[in-house]
């Protein structure tokens, strides 16, 4: 596959879907956000519980999330909500969405007189964009434009062996093809750091894969003292994992072989084509919202104990590690890379069966979690709120 018909976006990215997005400013748009979105056909609402009532350090987070959401290649136009007093600006959340030159309109609730009349307005204003939307075709462009991000949640034992390594191949087929391909979830790279910081392509990377590993482990250690080489969820351990090291060591699985180019931190659009590391945490939901910001079109999401999911923008395929999970789970995941522990089918060829499903999903196919629409967001939080 050496190009596939995608919506060209004025700043040279290519979306594989054309939503619309509805964006609050802040929680206290919700309601509006809402409203507007399920009266207009093609919109996603992006509701979350931030904006307001936070440190500058998560103000930055939240605003830097929200317009990379608004900037994503597969959304085509934005309304952005506001209510008037928060802090999250609603006028710069805009401007920096706007950057991207796709269409962007902006109301406040407390200056449009109330919610009724705001949503209202906005429904009217997200009809006529949606109009322009459904009429924009797709073109041919070439393969590497695409980005995509790579995630695992609620892993098993089975995971490093099978779904993982399996999503490490199809990294290593799209690095080949010069596409962009997403690493995230530091805290499942404690203790496997040094694996990674051999693959960088230079000492700069090299530090900077040490540094956000050194910070998160501190972050563990100042939270669950003694346990923090435990960081792992209940389900990881009913799964067979014992320790963050050794669930780390199968998640980093995910990237495969190819050079690690650049590290970027939480929501940032990497700049650099091939492997890339994201900052984020290894909580599912704040983690691939973050690759969603960072521009990642689509993204592949292995699991062993199953999980429906998925993300407001980006199609998210899973990946089960197991065939139990798969059966279990059938109606929220996509594909079964237990046969190889069943003895159907090697890496190589879960790995073809991968790659065929991501160019049917980027022809139009729904994975399981957006044909469910088990849209998830979340925004990162590092302090306490005010």
């Amino acid at each position: 596959m050496k190009s596939f018909l995608g919506y060209e976006r004025a700043d040279g990215s290519v979306g594989i879907r054309n939503y619309l997005a509805v964006i609050p400013s802040v929680a206290c748009a919700n309601g509006v956000v809402n409203q507007v979105a399920n009266e207009v056909e093609g919109a996603i609402p992006i509701t979350h519980g931030y904006g307001c009532g936070a440190g500058p350090g998560d103000l930055v987070i939240t605003s830097n999330t929200l317009s990379g959401i608004g900037r994503n290649p597969n959304v085509g136009a934005v309304v952005v909500i506001g209510l008037g007093c928060e802090v999250v600006n609603v006028d710069s959340l805009a401007n920096s969405i706007s950057a991207s030159r796709k269409p962007v309109e902006h109301l406040l609730i407390q200056e449009y007189g109330g919610s009724q009349k705001t949503m209202e307005k906005g429904i009217e204003i997200a009809r006529k964009m949606s109009g322009r939307l459904s009429n924009q075709a797709r073109v041919e462009v070439p393969f590497d434009k695409l980005v995509i991000g790579l995630e695992c949640g609620g892993s098993d034992a089975f995971s490093g062996v099978t779904a993982n390594p399996c999503v490490g191949a199809v990294s290593d087929w799209l690095v080949e093809r010069e596409c962009t391909v997403i690493l995230s979830e530091t805290t499942e790279m404690i203790g496997a750091e040094h694996v990674l910081e051999r693959r960088a392509m230079n000492e700069e990377v090299r530090q900077k894969i040490a540094e956000i590993v050194t910070r998160m482990e501190q972050a563990t250690r100042d939270v669950l003292g003694p346990l923090a080489g435990m960081v792992i969820a209940p389900g990881n351990i009913d799964g067979g994992i014992s320790t963050i090291a050794e669930k780390s060591l199968g998640c980093i699985k995910k990237g495969g072989t190819s050079p690690i180019m650049e590290v970027l931190e939480y929501a940032q659009a990497p700049t650099k084509k091939g492997l890339v590391i994201m900052d984020t945490p290894g909580y599912d939901v704040e983690s691939i919202s973050a690759l969603s910001a960072g521009g990642a079109q689509l993204i592949l999401f292995t699991t062993g104990r199953g999980t429906p999911a998925g993300s407001p923008i980006s199609p998210t395929i899973k990946i089960a590690s197991n065939s139990e999970t798969y059966h279990k789970m059938k109606d929220d995941i996509d594909i079964n890379a237990g046969t190889i522990i069943d003895g159907d089918k090697s890496i190589a060829e879960v790995r073809d069966e991968i790659v065929q499903f991501i160019e049917e999903v980027i022809e139009g196919k729904k994975p399981k979690a957006e044909l469910n629409k088990q849209a998830v967001f979340g925004i990162l939080k590092t302090a306490t709120s005010f």
